[in-house]
């Protein structure tokens, strides 16, 4: 397996190494030299200096085994996340999914769409669920991501870390990122949350292993109703394991609109949004959910287009729905504040067709003002 990858991305060259965030830019008259070389060649000096200053890495045998080069790709798309699957072993009532079903494509709609995230230029790539890790097929979806060159992130629950063959794939693949979400800080608390019987013990010893294995994990402290008590507990587990983190207070309504999550809330923890000041959703990032149907991200989810019945031809049109989604229709309408909105539309549209709860999501309604 190839432990430099050379990839264009966003207009750019990058030198990176699976499993490491950080990178190394090129030019492309260098992308080009490595492209080019024979598979039986040496590494170039520059190549030997770059892999050195930028990871300690010592280039000793010919350069088709050491580095993969990525074609080229006439979509502009770097970044992608993929629900591999939607089912889960937990069952939080502010899950912004709804209902959790365990369905999707089977191994070859897997591939083939790991085929079609490729070509579409996708360097990085976040696997989430659902739980990415109960996925029967996570671990061939993940290796074979890997093995195509796609830098991977891995948003979890930490269920499954603890398990043998997921620590050892994480020791052949090492993820970029491995993102954890943390429910509380004691057993009564974290079970309570999940619904889910033992899951805190479970979860301490995937936080363990990930320690061990010296994965590179980040914690994302999930407050609600259900455990904001435990806010600074949760924190100081976080530092305790000496893993970063960041803290999320505000729920959304799910995917499809309902505003089961927004009663879950912890009211007196809300914060402010920042100011929204667009983004790339549609035009250089998309989301693709079980089925193989991409959008623009995990929000903004209709219209969409179907990678695995009309392929990579597809994509093009998300950058038209991206600037579609984004116009100010129904409730936004002709609104006075938008140079200091904090929400962007397709949300606002979810919390409308929850119930228009203003104040969480509209200064006119009282949220950030």
């Amino acid at each position: 397996m190839h432990r430099l990858i050379a990839s264009p991305f966003l207009g750019k060259y990058l030198l990176v190494q699976p499993g490491h965030p950080a990178g190394v830019r090129i030019s492309e008259a260098r992308y080009k030299e490595l492209r080019t070389r024979t598979a039986d060649a040496d590494a170039p000096a520059w190549l030997h200096d770059a892999a050195r200053q930028a990871w300690d890495m010592t280039l000793d045998r010919p350069l088709s085994t050491d580095l993969l080069v990525r074609e080229r790709s006439k979509y502009a798309y770097g970044r992608a996340s993929w629900e591999i699957n939607l089912g889960c072993d937990y069952d939080c009532e502010f899950c912004y999914l709804g209902e959790k079903r365990f369905e999707g494509l089977g191994w070859d709609g897997k591939r083939q769409l790991l085929h079609v995230m490729r070509d579409a230029g996708v360097l990085w790539l976040q696997i989430t669920g659902g739980e990415a890790l109960i996925d029967r097929e996570f671990g061939a979806a993940y290796s074979y991501a890997h093995q195509l060159g796609m830098m991977v992130q891995v948003s979890s629950n930490g269920s499954s870390l603890r398990k043998q063959p997921i620590r050892d794939l994480f020791a052949r693949h090492r993820p970029y990122r491995l993102t954890l979400s943390v429910y509380g800080a004691t057993a009564a608390t974290y079970d309570k949350v999940t619904r889910n019987r033992g899951a805190f013990g479970r979860f301490v010893k995937g936080l363990d292993a990930a320690r061990e294995d010296t994965l590179p994990v980040r914690l994302n402290v999930i407050v609600s109703d259900g455990n904001a008590h435990e806010v600074d507990a949760m924190v100081a587990l976080c530092e305790r394991y000496g893993f970063p983190h960041q803290v999320f207070t505000n729920m959304s309504p799910t995917i499809d609109g309902e505003a089961n999550p927004l009663a879950t809330q912890a009211e007196s923890h809300l914060k402010a949004r920042s100011i929204f000041t667009g983004c790339n959703a549609g035009h250089t990032f998309f989301h693709v959910n079980p089925h193989g149907i991409a959008s623009i991200c995990k929000v903004g989810r209709d219209p969409s287009v179907n990678l695995i019945t009309e392929g990579l031809e597809a994509l093009p049109r998300l950058g038209a729905i991206a600037e579609s989604l984004q116009l100010r229709t129904g409730g936004c309408s002709g609104c006075t504040k938008v140079g200091t909105c904090r929400t962007c539309r397709p949300l606002a549209k979810l919390y409308q067709e929850a119930g228009d709860r203003r104040e969480l999501y509209c200064q006119h309604g009282g949220y950030g003002s």
